[in-house]
């Protein structure tokens, strides 16, 4: 609309104008080389405006003469590049889909339209990592890795291909350059600090983790948290050679993250040695009332060296109400009414524990009190032993696959800060599907003890996938390679627990007995 008026407002701009040299004639006169030449007014605007229109054509039709080379170059690189575009497009669509034929065929038609642009050296660099040539794509790697714009990309690039190949020292050298190039650069940070973490310099990764904090690239929560972790791993080298540096750093971490087990503990036994026993209690009863661990209960019956089998009773009975009667609270009250020999206050703590399936500790225990009270020939005690090797496992550290009794700042497997966490393993054990008369259980052979299946039976030796795969692998076995963190053979927490089952011998079931 407002295109049309101002055509209006032109078109009655230059009607006025005629009128108003039509209203006032007069007579141009141009005198040139002896010649005159006299027109009106109106006749010389119009010439001289038609003269303008015929230079301006021709003025352009000597530009287009002139710049004619220039446009066919130009369009001739526009199609090219339209060309290596649509290439590169294709290519990164093939590279997605896992197609590496069409991958490498489109890197090859991109480079040759486009040249070494980054986004071609790097679909030429994946569709060389999707077809497995791995020469072929650290060389295209290492071509970005000369060119300053991508330096960063081509050092992520090699950190990824040095991972495969299981070159730890070149990746940690890609990653550290890549954190010094760029330090907000996130997966170069998490593989310094994986990398230092691994080598125990504690120090080195405090500093790692301030530096991502202040740039952002963590929360303040996760921050504290892997403070907190490394402050522990501190605390506990230090622990038995200087007391007082431990002490110092197992506040710190308790104060970061009072729900941190291993730091409440370490806190705990270092101030029970200085005699502070209502400091340590104060801590070790916080991180009770988050997370009830039995390194927690050891911790709090022990504080005092000189007390009684009652006072440590007395105790446990705090740590019960505190944690409104968790499972381990009353395993920790069963234990301190055991060592008592309070049998009828052990058996009271442990029975809600036995409703429906009893954990291998809440077996064990049982077997203890009936030893402990009716003798090592109790053969109640031997039916809860055998119940034990057949009943869910109890929690415990485990991190990437591996579980451990004690707990520890990285994973063995992958350096990971902060990965064990306190949780059931996988039960693949089952019971016997029909119990047996009386009379045919004494002589039967016993019941061998396979992985269950989908329907209770054996399972089929399969390879298994979700969360099947995170398969449970005992501390300092490494698994075996292509196995997905999983050692080789039958789980082997499994085949512990159905080792302890069989009575070799009097003192094997003793020490079946003792919980930790």
């Amino acid at each position: 609309m407002w295109r049309a008026l101002a055509f209006l407002a032109l078109l009655a701009l230059a009607a006025f104008g005629a009128v108003w040299i039509a209203d006032r004639p007069g007579t141009v006169t141009v005198v040139w080389n002896g010649y005159q030449i006299g027109t009106s007014l109106a006749v010389a605007l119009v010439g001289v405006i038609a003269a303008a229109i015929v230079l301006g054509l021709l003025w352009a039709i000597v530009r287009g003469v002139i710049g004619l080379p220039e446009a066919l170059v130009r369009g001739s690189a526009e199609r090219r590049r339209t060309k290596g575009l649509s290439a590169l497009s294709r290519g990164m669509v093939a590279v997605g889909s896992g197609d590496p034929l069409a991958a490498r065929r489109y890197a090859g038609d991109a480079e040759r339209l486009l040249g070494t642009e980054p986004l071609t050296l790097l679909l030429k660099a994946q569709a060389a990592q999707i077809s497995g040539d791995r020469d072929a794509a650290e060389s295209a790697f290492q071509r970005m890795v000369d060119d300053p714009e991508t330096r960063v990309l081509g050092l992520r690039g090699l950190f990824v291909e040095a991972r495969r190949r299981e070159d730890e020292t070149a990746a940690r050298a890609y990653a550290t350059e890549a954190a010094r190039l760029a330090p907000s650069v996130t997966w170069a940070n998490e593989a310094l600090l994986e990398a230092q973490s691994a080598d125990g310099d504690w120090g080195a990764a405090l500093e790692t983790i301030e530096r991502r904090s202040s740039l952002g690239l963590i929360d303040k929560a996760t921050a504290r948290r892997q403070r907190a972790v490394l402050l522990t791993a501190i605390a506990g080298e230090h622990e038995a050679g200087e007391p007082d540096l431990a002490t110092e750093r197992a506040l710190q971490a308790v104060k970061l993250a009072p729900d941190l087990v291993p730091a409440a503990c370490i806190a705990g036994r270092l101030l029970a040695r200085r005699g502070d026993f209502r400091k340590a209690a104060r801590i070790v009863e916080a991180a009770w009332k988050a997370n009830p661990h039995p390194d927690l209960a050891k911790v709090y019956l022990g504080l005092r060296t000189g007390d009684s089998v009652r006072d440590r009773l007395a105790r446990a009975e705090v740590l019960a109400k505190l944690s409104v009667w968790d499972p381990e609270s009353r395993l920790a009250l069963g234990q301190a009414a055991l060592d008592a020999r309070d049998y009828k206050r052990a058996r009271e703590a442990v029975k809600p524990l036995l409703a429906e399936r009893p954990t291998a500790r809440a077996c064990l225990m049982m077997a203890a009190i009936e030893e402990a009270e009716h003798g090592t020939a109790s053969g109640q005690a031997r039916e809860w032993l055998a119940r034990a090797a057949r009943a869910p496992r109890d929690r415990i550290w485990i991190a990437d696959g591996v579980a451990s009794e004690t707990w520890a700042p990285v994973s063995p497997v992958s350096g990971r800060l902060d990965a064990f966490a306190w949780r059931e393993p996988p039960n693949t054990l089952t019971a016997p599907a029909a119990v047996e008369p009386e009379a045919d259980r004494n002589h039967a052979t016993p019941p061998a003890l396979v992985p269950a299946g989908p329907n209770g039976g054996e399972s089929a030796p399969s390879r298994p996938s979700g969360a099947e795969a995170d398969a449970v692998v005992p501390h300092g076995i490494a698994p075996a390679p292509g196995t997905g963190g999983k050692a080789a053979g039958t789980d082997p927490i499994s085949a512990g627990m159905a080792a302890a089952a069989l009575p070799a011998s009097k003192s094997a079931e003793r020490a079946a007995l003792k919980i930790g």
